[in-house]
């Protein structure tokens, strides 16, 4: 039993889920050291964001809110390094499928479960297009998909605010959109909890009403249910077979008989598709409109950090998407109790993508701490 648990702790130790728990713990304790140079305790400082993400059921709703575009960006990303492909466009195919969200919740008149599931479609149809693009340039011209992509968010970035200046489309002199219609939202209790009736009854169960003043909506469970698909596709089908033999390598994949072409450009749509899915559930659940954007609104260059912190994986994304968000929510509350800057917990955020990015460093620290104990 001794040597069964002594392998176990040798494979915890050396493998991928240590380096991110220690890069995590480095991360928190620079931040830590930060704040006191900053004259802060830290430990009230953490004390404060743990406060502040679980003192109330509608700090953890927001967490969930937070958290769930980042953890699909963060898939798309993930699926695209799996894969070979580095989707630093996953930005553009956000926005590009928040357009398209907000433009058929807006225009489309259906029944509320159809609506919902064409909106996200058509979203879903539109960034895999965007991010396809990418896919067809490197393919075809052997463009560098990091420069096509960077290209493709600004002529996002730029499609959509032309479309809210759309007489039809745009609230003239707001800079928003109008809003989509009640059918294609999919906030939980939405235009219950608004009547007369739902106001009431929430009353008489605070915590109940405490929750729902946030805007819960259903976008995290399909969040959930994409990181399964992704986990599923790349490892349970000859598509993902072939995908990650062309992201390990592409002569060989070439070799057996695999169009590195092919991949490239399917690996890309599906990448695409996940980040439209995260702007077209942003809309329908959060904002219900899109805003003109004078810079990026930065959910796609978030989700390349939760991609790496969650190991390229599903399962890896999720946590690494309520950590992220837990934090930046979290975070914020420190600077209105203490006065402490909330830029620390960005710092934190980098240290510990750094740490991440840097293995080696983490198993040579880890091989010192256990030579140490072996003496």
């Amino acid at each position: 039993m001794s040597s069964i648990g002594a392998s176990l702790k040798d494979k915890f130790l050396n493998g991928a889920l240590s380096i991110t728990l220690m890069s995590v713990l480095f991360g928190f304790l620079r931040g830590g050291i930060i704040l006191l140079l900053a004259g802060f305790n830290p430990l009230e400082a953490y004390g404060v964001i743990l406060k502040g993400i679980f003192s109330r059921p509608k700090y953890v709703s927001y967490v969930i809110i937070y958290s769930t575009p980042l953890i699909i960006t963060g898939l798309s990303v993930a699926f695209a390094l799996r894969t070979g492909l580095f989707n630093i466009g996953a930005e553009g195919q956000y926005i590009m499928g928040a357009l398209a969200a907000a433009a058929a919740g807006y225009y489309l008149k259906l029944p509320m479960v159809l609506h919902v599931f064409t909106a996200v479609g058509l979203a879903v149809i539109v960034a895999a297009f965007w991010g396809g693009l990418a896919g067809w340039f490197k393919a075809r011209f052997g463009v560098n998909e990091v420069i096509s992509t960077i290209m493709l968010n600004w002529t996002a970035l730029y499609i959509s605010n032309w479309a809210i200046t759309i007489p039809s489309f745009g609230r003239q002199g707001t800079g928003k959109t109008y809003a989509i219609q009640p059918t294609a939202q999919i906030d939980i209790l939405g235009q219950w909890k608004r009547t007369p009736e739902g106001i009431a009854f929430l009353r008489e169960h605070p915590m109940l009403w405490d929750v729902l003043k946030s805007p819960v909506n259903l976008g995290f469970v399909f969040a959930i249910l994409l990181a399964g698909l992704v986990w599923y596709v790349l490892n349970r089908t000859t598509l993902g077979y072939e995908l990650r033999a062309v992201g390990h390598n592409p002569q060989a994949a070439e070799a057996g008989g695999i169009s590195v072409k092919r991949s490239m450009v399917i690996s890309m749509l599906f990448a695409g598709g996940l980040a439209g899915a995260a702007g077209a559930f942003q809309v329908l659940g959060v904002s219900h409109r899109i805003a003109t954007l004078a810079i990026m609104e930065g959910y796609g260059f978030d989700g390349i950090a939760v991609s790496l912190i969650g190991n390229n994986s599903g399962p890896g994304c999720v946590f690494a998407g309520l950590l992220f968000g837990s934090l930046k929510y979290g975070g914020s509350k420190i600077q209105d109790v203490m006065g402490a800057p909330t830029e620390v917990i960005n710092i934190m955020i980098g240290i510990i993508i750094f740490f991440v990015a840097m293995p080696k460093l983490i198993r040579m620290i880890l091989a010192y701490r256990k030579r140490r104990e072996r003496n």
